[in-house]
């Protein structure tokens, strides 16, 4: 399985972004899918996750209300919609697919196998 981020840049306050993360190499349908970013100096952190038929999504408090997690199962893609971009959002993007088990949705070690991260900087 491989995955491929892309959709990163650099924007202004209050803009709108839109990743998105093409996967090959196995069944899409299968996996669920999250997106961690990482900011300079700081761990990586969970944004957001959505299971693999769909059916729930997982958000982070601090994106919540303002990103949007879809599928497409039928182009292989997950995107994450950014929407009122802050500074604080500044950080690399990665996608990830597993198999996490609840209490694992938000945690790197629920997902097997990462993308390579797409920069994501947000201005002032």
């Amino acid at each position: 399985v491989q995955l491929q981020a892309s959709g990163g840049g650099l924007v202004q306050t209050g803009d709108s972004l839109r990743l998105s993360c093409a996967f090959s190499g196995g069944t899409f349908s299968s996996y669920s899918m999250g997106w961690f970013r990482q900011a300079p100096g700081k761990e990586r952190e969970f944004v957001s996750a959505i299971r693999y038929n769909g059916g729930s999504t997982y958000y982070a408090e601090s994106v919540k209300g303002r990103f949007i997690i879809s599928r497409d199962n039928a182009k292989n893609t997950v995107d994450l919609q950014m929407n009122t971009l802050k500074p604080e959002d500044t950080a690399v993007y990665y996608c990830a697919a597993g198999f996490p088990i609840t209490s694992t949705t938000r945690q790197s070690n629920g997902y097997r196998v990462w993308g390579q991260g797409t920069q994501v900087t947000v201005s002032s």
